[in-house]
């Protein structure tokens, strides 16, 4: 195997330098492969003009910089290229080591090669890329291209030039732009922009002209598209039913202008394929599950094609020497097939398949199609895995010869494999025995480069600081530094589709990944601060063997274990995946949808530098299965929408289930990033160990939507266990405040008196306060209300008073009345609605204990508004209840639930405060104690309380 990896690592170099010389990209589009530069057999053409252009390291304000690159960046790009080894004269024949180049220089290679180099106004070439390099002609099928301009711009203009014979109509082509998803043509103008305040300058994704250019083809005209940010491909297009008329070359053209920070025009790009009689869709249908198997049988594997006109007979041949040698498959194909299987394969054999068509249109051989029948052992790619040597390039190199073979499974035997940063690709899936650890090292991928700077906001959110709302328009400023960064992780995918992360070997930040949110004062080799970062990707696995059981707890060994059908209890959990000191995130996945986490285990060999475990950002259809966290200074599960890919993006369906574990933070989070809407949240059987914030979180601070969240409903299976809360501050905190990070929206200064209290904060102008809605919690204890997490060490410190302690939390926001505000409240938001109320909140059969306690005086307590920079419990300061507090909430609901407290409080039991509808039924206070009423209503109305 390794000699047919080294022999197609040839075949595809040889393949990207030509590729280059045609001015079209290889196979994939890479960070740092868009070159500035149009290379032809004895020149470099370079364009000059200004960009804005910011590193984590660029002053504020300092980003406009020149597009030419100096003499020493240009050389070290041609030698990443893969073009060479080059030197720089002038030309009079002096040699330039510095500077910048000029018109008339030239450079010269190690083997004496000239090339000229011309120097021209213009932005910066850009790529296109197809995803096939011949068509059968008269065949329908679907093409597709990629488009990705040179440099960044807003109210970008792209023209695309399809050529003639492929018909073009705003139905039967799609578009994605920048990552937003995919619509008809017809509908780009109507595609949302995701969720904004007024003060956003676009109204839409853009607009699309179809223009016919007689024989030279049909030209697409995008108007006003946003590539400030980048996402991979800036403009994705599916041709559907394309019917190619006849043999020859078919080639695309593609260029853009800018419209910031100057007017450029940039060169045109070309892209060919050439239409074909053969057969040249044939296809290895990926592997593809939802979870991984422990035992995948290899023996064989499935084909699809185009199905050939009047075909006398299709035979499917493999080779088992890499294409030397061809036998046919003993497999039944009608004329008229699409399909076939191949069978009885030998284990661990690279093997090509095509199609031989006899007679019809398309006689002859298809294009070749590759299989290994096996996992792949990575050692064979060249792989140490000694724990010494840096693996990174290697395991890289493999990832993406696998991927070029169509798709297959790396094996991570016995080892320890060092990396900075692994490139994930598409239908490649990584396998870790039990033995192998893959480990950090420094040094990994730096964070990319922005058209604007985030330095106005990189950590924490201070109620008076405007400056992250400065900019509306700037999207890196609408989030914590380590949400706005993707490529400083320990594994990274972008645009990928149908990647596994799966065994019981362990993998480990080794002290590398960061959890600072000052990340970006460090030096360069010690940023990287995520462990999986993914962008807008697909079909996700990382985890253990499933082994369709549920895991749980027991508090006695403080292990977790599995369920068998019994009833009894499995402690062998040698099924997880192991992973710790994962940094800021373990799994940071950012517009990426149908993600599967399951059994696996954190911090079992190290404790230390893990902050979040996993963060879905406006991610959807995702799975959570079988956690165990044994210590984390974050949220274990948080489900969120930021603004972190230059828009929003709307998230649903997540089923969590069998979630056990310690954080400093929340054990199960909806926020603190809410930018867009959460709907439809289903999460059963939770386990908390101890959280110094809250068990289970809600929390709408942006404007977003939370709809539909149940706990312990059952939609995830049965109901093993009741669920269970330890060493809690607040057991839940479910609330809403207008932080309003989010593109477009403003803020104003303003003071007021709240409560007696003189506060001066900023409050958001010109975007709607969020909603949360239908939330519905049941079947839960709860004791040790404190907060009582043993991220700082001990496991766990008994309650002495010192720490803090909250009451279960349902806290909707309001703004300031007018005439509190010193000179009146000077806006009104967009909906005119200034206050949030949270709506339709039930609790079912929740047993609470709390610590009480507090004397009489408390009962009168009343905690401030939540807003900018105060959005958590600590916030919130006392609480007048022990039980349940609830301001500003429609449809409230307590059903048999019980309240009880260690020591007499001098407190309510209840507090409903603007609380419209509230029902309470069945609810037992222990007796005496507390003198006070069970029940306290304050600006409240519609009250049924019933025994």
């Amino acid at each position: 195997m390794r000699n047919t990896l080294l022999d197609m690592r040839s075949i595809l170099s040889k393949i990207f330098l030509l590729s280059l010389l045609l001015g079209v990209a290889g196979a994939s589009i890479q960070a740092g492969e868009l070159y500035p530069w149009q290379l032809t057999r004895d020149s470099l053409l370079l364009f000059e003009g200004s960009t804005y252009r910011y590193t984590v390291d660029t002053p504020e304000n300092e980003g406009l910089s020149s597009t030419l690159p100096s003499v020493e960046a240009l050389k070290e790009q041609l030698v990443h290229s893969g073009s060479g080894v080059y030197r720089l004269f002038t030309s009079a024949g002096q040699e330039k080591t510095e500077g910048f180049p000029a018109h008339g220089d030239y450079l010269q290679s190690t083997s004496k090669k000239r090339l000229l180099v011309g120097v021209r106004k213009g932005a910066l070439p850009p790529v296109i890329k197809l995803d096939r390099t011949a068509f059968t002609i008269k065949t329908a099928g679907s093409l597709t291209l990629d488009f990705y301009a040179g440099q960044r711009s807003p109210m970008t203009t792209v023209t695309i030039r399809v050529p003639e014979g492929i018909d073009v109509t705003l139905d039967n082509t799609t578009v994605n732009v920048i990552g937003r998803g995919e619509v008809i043509l017809r509908d780009l103008p109507k595609q949302s922009i995701g969720r904004t305040g007024t003060n956003y300058s676009y109204k839409k994704v853009g607009d699309v002209e179809i223009r016919k250019d007689g024989k030279k083809g049909t030209l697409l005209i995008f108007k006003d598209l946003d590539f400030r940010p980048s996402n991979g491909p800036d403009i994705r297009l599916c041709f559907r039913g394309v019917v190619i008329p006849e043999k020859g070359n078919y080639a695309f053209e593609a260029d853009y202008i800018t419209s910031q920070p100057e007017v450029l025009h940039s060169p045109v790009a070309t892209a060919t394929f050439e239409g074909v009689t053969t057969v040249s869709d044939f296809t290895r249908t990926p592997l593809q599950a939802f979870t991984y198997k422990k035992n995948w049988d290899l023996s064989f594997t499935s084909f699809y094609w185009t199905a050939p006109r009047n075909a006398e007979s299709v035979t499917l041949l493999l080779s088992e020497d890499k294409g030397r040698t061809w036998k046919p498959v003993r497999t039944a194909i009608l004329p008229d097939d699409d399909f076939a299987a191949a069978g009885r394969l030998n284990p661990n054999q690279l093997y090509a398949f095509k199609l031989l068509v006899k007679g019809g249109d398309n006689q002859g051989e298809s294009n070749i199609a590759w299989f290994y029948s096996g996992l792949q052992d990575i050692k064979t790619a060249g792989v140490k895995g000694d724990g010494i040597a840096d693996d990174t390039e290697t395991i890289n190199q493999a990832i993406k010869e696998m991927n070029e073979l169509g798709g297959g499974i790396l094996r991570f035997t016995a080892g320890t494999y060092n990396v900075r940063t692994v490139h994930l690709l598409s239908n490649v899936w990584l396998h870790l025995d039990a033995d192998a650890t893959i480990q950090g090292l420094p040094g990994g991928d730096a964070p990319e480069t922005t058209w604007f700077s985030d330095r106005a906001y990189r950590s924490g959110l201070s109620p008076t600081d405007p400056r992250p709302y400065a900019d509306p328009e700037n999207y890196l400023t609408k989030q914590d530094v380590g949400h706005t960064f993707f490529r400083n992780a320990m594994f990274f995918g972008e645009r990928i589709d149908n990647v596994k992360i799966v065994g019981t070997g362990r993998i480990t930040g080794n002290g590398n990944l960061v959890t600072s949110d000052k990340v970006m004062n460090n030096a360069p080799e010690k940023r990287c601060d995520k462990m999986f970062s993914l962008k807008l990707c697909t079909n996700i696995e990382i985890g253990g063997w499933n082994i369709d059981k549920d895991m749980w707890y027991d508090p006695q060994k403080d292990e977790p274990y599995y369920i068998d059908a019994d009833g009894q209890k499995i402690y062998d959990v040698s099924n997880m995946l192991h992973i710790d000191q994962g940094g800021h995130f373990v799994l940071l996945a950012t517009g990426t949808d149908g993600i599967h986490v399951h059994d696996t285990y954190f911090a079992k060999h190290n404790t230390r530098n893990a902050r979040d475990i996993y963060d879905f950002m406006a991610c959807n259809d995702v799975t959570v299965t079988n956690i165990y966290s044994r210590v984390s200074s974050d949220d274990i599960v948080k489900p969120g929408s930021d603004c972190s890919l230059g828009f929003t993006r709307p998230a649903r369906n997540y089923m969590v289930r069998n979630i056990v574990g310690d954080t400093n933070c929340n054990l199960f989070q909806i926020g603190s990033e809410t930018a867009d809407d959460i709907q439809d949240l289903y999460v059963d059987n939770i386990y908390v160990l101890g959280a110094n914030k809250a068990g289970f979180s809600i929390s709408t601070n942006d404007g977003g939507h939370i709809k539909n969240v149940y706990l312990n409903s059952g939609k995830t299976g049965a109901i093993h266990s009741r669920s269970v809360m330890h060493r809690t501050r607040a057991p839940f905190f479910i609330s809403i405040s207008n932080r309003g990070r989010v593109l477009g929206a403003n803020v104003a200064p303003f003071t007021f008196t709240e409560n007696g209290n003189v506060r001066k904060e900023l409050l958001v102008t010109n975007s709607d306060i969020g909603q949360v809605e239908n939330i519905v919690i049941c079947g839960v204890d709860i004791d040790e209300v404190y907060g009582g997490s043993s991220f700082r060490g001990e496991r766990w410190k008994a309650y002495d008073g010192s720490q803090s302690t909250a009451t279960p939390i349902i806290a909707g926001f309001k703004l300031p009345d007018t005439e509190v505000v010193e000179g009146g409240l000077t806006f009104r938001l967009p909906n005119g609605q200034h206050t949030g109320y949270i709506n339709n909140v039930q609790f079912h059969d929740v047993n609470l204990l709390v610590k009480g306690g507090h004397p009489v005086e408390d009962a009168e307590a009343y905690p401030p508004e939540i807003g900018v920079g105060r959005y958590n419990v600590g916030d919130l300061k006392i609480q007048p209840s022990f039980g349940f507090w609830a301001r500003h909430v429609k449809d409230f609901l307590l059903d048999n639930c019980s309240i009880n407290a260690e020591q007499k409080d001098g407190r309510y039991a209840v507090v409903l405060d603007d609380v419209i509808g509230a029902e309470i039924k069945k609810l037992k206070v222990k007796e005496g104690i507390t003198d006070k009423e069970n029940v306290k209503a304050l600006r409240s109305k519609d009250i049924d309380i019933q025994k």
